[in-house]
């Protein structure tokens, strides 16, 4: 089964990030795993971790809602981090939004990946880990 070495979790819903845990223990598409709950301690992690590629995610599972830097925002600084980052990463916009806007603003950044409606799904989660793997 393919994995990630690293995966990384950005939202704040408790409720979620425990059953999103549960669900990639299940699927075991990571070595590893991530949480913060809000875009600020990511992307400082990020800024942090950028000398030691080995410790940067391939992934990272972005909620648009969350307090301090909400997921738009962490867009926002990604991009000025992205040209000095040492890794690719691919990034997946998570939201309970079913608004068109949501994802039309989403794809449209050219920093996300793809735009999932929550909850994730075990075989759903492999399906990511699948794409990212291939696109590496």
């Amino acid at each position: 089964m393919n994995t990630l070495e690293r995966l990384c979790v950005i939202d704040d819903d408790q409720v979620f990030t425990f059953l999103l845990k549960k669900m990639i223990e299940k699927a075991q598409v990571t070595q590893e795993t991530l949480f913060f709950e809000n875009g600020q301690d990511a992307i400082d992690y990020l800024v942090a971790c950028n000398s030691q590629q080995e410790k940067l995610p391939q992934l990272i599972l972005l909620d648009i809602n969350m307090p301090i830097l909400d997921g738009w925002q962490f867009i926002e600084e990604y991009a000025k981090l992205k040209p000095s980052l040492s890794k690719c990463i691919s990034i997946f916009m998570v939201s309970s939004s079913t608004e068109t806007e949501d994802y039309e603003r989403a794809m449209s950044t050219g920093h996300i990946t793809d735009y999932i409606q929550k909850p994730i799904y075990a075989s759903e989660l492999q399906d990511i880990v699948n794409k990212v793997l291939s696109c590496n």
